[in-house]
Protein backbone atom coordinates (compact mmCIF):
# COMPACT_ATOMS: atom_id res chain seq x y z
CA UNK A 1 0.00 0.00 0.00
CA UNK A 2 1.01 3.35 -1.12
CA UNK A 3 -0.23 7.06 0.55
CA UNK A 4 0.44 9.94 -1.62
CA UNK A 5 0.05 13.79 -0.51
CA UNK A 6 0.41 16.55 -2.49
CA UNK A 7 1.90 20.04 -1.76
CA UNK A 8 2.85 23.26 -3.39
CA UNK A 9 -0.26 24.34 -5.20
CA UNK A 10 -1.78 28.11 -5.38
CA UNK A 11 -2.68 30.96 -7.20
CA UNK A 12 -0.24 32.27 -9.50
CA UNK A 13 0.16 34.77 -12.43
CA UNK A 14 0.56 33.30 -15.80
CA UNK A 15 4.04 33.40 -16.73
CA UNK A 16 4.85 32.31 -13.55
CA UNK A 17 6.00 29.32 -11.79
CA UNK A 18 5.12 26.50 -8.97
CA UNK A 19 6.71 23.47 -7.53
CA UNK A 20 4.25 20.58 -6.40
CA UNK A 21 5.51 17.81 -4.06
CA UNK A 22 4.63 14.38 -3.61
CA UNK A 23 5.38 12.83 -0.78
CA UNK A 24 5.13 8.91 -1.20
CA UNK A 25 5.05 6.38 2.30
CA UNK A 26 5.30 2.52 2.03
CA UNK A 27 8.13 0.23 2.47
CA UNK A 28 9.29 0.19 -1.62
CA UNK A 29 7.58 3.38 -2.66
CA UNK A 30 10.72 4.09 -4.20
CA UNK A 31 10.33 1.37 -6.47
CA UNK A 32 7.03 2.75 -7.96
CA UNK A 33 6.69 4.57 -11.90
CA UNK A 34 5.05 7.77 -10.30
CA UNK A 35 3.26 10.13 -12.19
CA UNK A 36 1.12 13.92 -12.49
CA UNK A 37 -2.11 14.03 -13.91
CA UNK A 38 -4.33 16.77 -13.41
CA UNK A 39 -8.53 17.76 -13.78
CA UNK A 40 -10.04 20.81 -15.02
CA UNK A 41 -13.54 21.90 -14.32
CA UNK A 42 -16.03 20.48 -16.60
CA UNK A 43 -12.77 18.16 -17.84
CA UNK A 44 -11.77 14.24 -17.73
CA UNK A 45 -8.68 14.09 -15.71
CA UNK A 46 -5.71 13.84 -17.99
CA UNK A 47 -1.52 12.75 -17.59
CA UNK A 48 0.60 15.36 -17.55
CA UNK A 49 4.11 13.87 -16.79
CA UNK A 50 5.77 10.49 -15.53
CA UNK A 51 8.83 9.08 -14.40
CA UNK A 52 10.07 6.13 -14.03
CA UNK A 53 11.44 4.74 -10.65
CA UNK A 54 14.98 5.59 -11.03
CA UNK A 55 14.57 8.83 -12.51
CA UNK A 56 16.08 8.25 -15.70
CA UNK A 57 13.13 8.29 -18.05
CA UNK A 58 10.43 10.38 -17.61
CA UNK A 59 7.64 11.40 -20.09
CA UNK A 60 5.41 14.13 -20.70
CA UNK A 61 2.10 15.63 -22.40
CA UNK A 62 2.51 17.50 -25.11
CA UNK A 63 0.75 20.74 -23.82
CA UNK A 64 3.31 21.11 -21.26
CA UNK A 65 6.53 19.43 -22.69
CA UNK A 66 9.53 22.53 -22.31
CA UNK A 67 7.87 24.07 -19.70
CA UNK A 68 7.01 21.48 -16.91
CA UNK A 69 9.98 18.89 -15.44
CA UNK A 70 9.21 15.87 -13.01
CA UNK A 71 11.76 14.97 -11.22
CA UNK A 72 12.08 12.49 -7.91
CA UNK A 73 14.45 11.94 -5.04
CA UNK A 74 14.35 8.61 -3.62
CA UNK A 75 15.66 9.12 -0.68
CA UNK A 76 13.06 11.33 0.64
CA UNK A 77 10.15 9.65 -1.30
CA UNK A 78 9.17 12.46 -3.08
CA UNK A 79 8.35 13.74 -6.73
CA UNK A 80 7.99 16.94 -7.84
CA UNK A 81 6.96 18.88 -10.51
CA UNK A 82 8.35 21.98 -11.54
CA UNK A 83 5.94 23.89 -13.42
CA UNK A 84 7.04 27.21 -15.52
CA UNK A 85 5.95 29.51 -18.06
CA UNK A 86 2.29 28.87 -16.52
CA UNK A 87 -0.36 29.82 -18.30
CA UNK A 88 -4.38 30.18 -17.44
CA UNK A 89 -5.26 26.88 -19.14
CA UNK A 90 -2.86 24.99 -16.68
CA UNK A 91 -5.37 25.81 -14.35
CA UNK A 92 -6.35 22.20 -12.31
CA UNK A 93 -6.34 19.98 -9.77
CA UNK A 94 -3.12 18.40 -9.64
CA UNK A 95 -2.81 14.73 -8.59
CA UNK A 96 0.36 12.61 -7.97
CA UNK A 97 -0.14 8.89 -8.85
CA UNK A 98 2.01 6.08 -8.42
CA UNK A 99 1.63 2.41 -10.54
CA UNK A 100 3.58 -0.93 -9.31
CA UNK A 101 5.17 -2.70 -12.05
CA UNK A 102 3.80 -0.55 -15.24
CA UNK A 103 6.15 0.73 -18.11
CA UNK A 104 6.50 4.20 -18.79
CA UNK A 105 3.97 4.66 -21.62
CA UNK A 106 0.93 3.43 -18.91
CA UNK A 107 -1.56 5.43 -17.97
CA UNK A 108 -3.23 3.01 -15.37
CA UNK A 109 -1.97 3.90 -11.74
CA UNK A 110 -2.86 1.93 -8.92
CA UNK A 111 -2.50 4.58 -6.05
CA UNK A 112 -3.90 8.59 -5.96
CA UNK A 113 -3.19 11.59 -4.20
CA UNK A 114 -6.13 13.73 -2.97
CA UNK A 115 -4.78 16.83 -5.37
CA UNK A 116 -3.57 20.35 -5.14
CA UNK A 117 -4.96 23.28 -6.50
CA UNK A 118 -3.82 24.91 -9.28
CA UNK A 119 -4.69 28.29 -10.43
CA UNK A 120 -3.24 30.30 -13.10
CA UNK A 121 -4.55 33.96 -13.48
CA UNK A 122 -4.26 35.73 -16.87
Amino acid sequence: QVQLVESGGGLVQAGGSLRLSCAASGRTASTYLMGWFRQAPGKEREFVAAITWSGSNTRYADSVKGRFTISRDNAKNTVYLQMNSLKPEDTAVYYCAAARGRGLSSNAYDYWGQGTQVTVSS
